[in-house]
């Protein structure tokens, strides 16, 4: 089932997820039903604050198109597994780390900011420590665009939006639409609580 996603100025995008507790066929449900919705709206990764649900949790598919290289490292619990093999991905209670001091700039957008991008700073190799939907704990080092997609989505069960982190000019050429989409989200919220009363 295809999720509606929350739009900047949503409160719970500024909230810490809560860990995630239970491992039931919910969570499994939800997070088939949020790769449907990242599908759906062309998203390469999709966190259940984006969802509205204030959880430590998201989902990630990067497998490359047909006929495309993958031109990032995935290796899973020790072992290098092939990206059409290991997606989509769920993460629950990620934490990442850091592998060194490389970093890129690549310009990010975000479902959750339509028609806005900018570009963002990252580390290029990180590691995941997460548990998936049946509460199992793995460890992900992994590369290039995918341990961006990690960062971006696990800032999002943080608190934290990608244009917190975009460069200052990028943020400056964006202040219009942001004020223009924080407005509408709030109008939308707020008509939703008065026809909900």
């Amino acid at each position: 089932m295809e999720l509606p996603v929350v739009h900047y100025g949503n409160p719970v995008l500024r909230k810490k997820g809560e860990p995630v507790t239970v491992f039931d066929a919910a969570l499994k449900q939800l997070a088939d039903d949020m790769v449907e919705t990242m599908h759906a709206t062309n998203g390469i990764g999709l966190a259940a604050p984006q969802v509205g649900l204030s959880m430590q949790f998201f989902v990630i598919d990067l497998r490359p198109a047909a006929g495309e290289e993958q031109d990032f490292e995935l290796v899973l619990d020790g072992k290098a597994v092939p990206a059409q093999l290991a997606m989509p991905m769920a993460f629950a209670n990620a934490t990442i780390e850091l592998l060194d001091e490389d970093e890129w700039s690549c310009r990010e957008g975000c479902l959750s900011f339509p028609g806005i991008r900018g570009e963002v700073v990252r580390c290029e190799n990180v590691r995941v420590r997460f548990q998936d939907v049946e509460g199992n704990p793995h460890v992900l080092e992994c590369t290039g665009m995918l341990a961006r997609c990690a960062q971006h989505e696990n800032d999002h069960c943080q608190g934290i939006v990608f244009v917190d982190r975009m460069e200052a000019r990028d943020r400056l050429r964006n202040t219009s639409k942001l004020k223009l989409l924080k407005r509408d989200t709030l109008a939308e919220l707020k008509a939703s609580r008065r026809a909900g009363k």
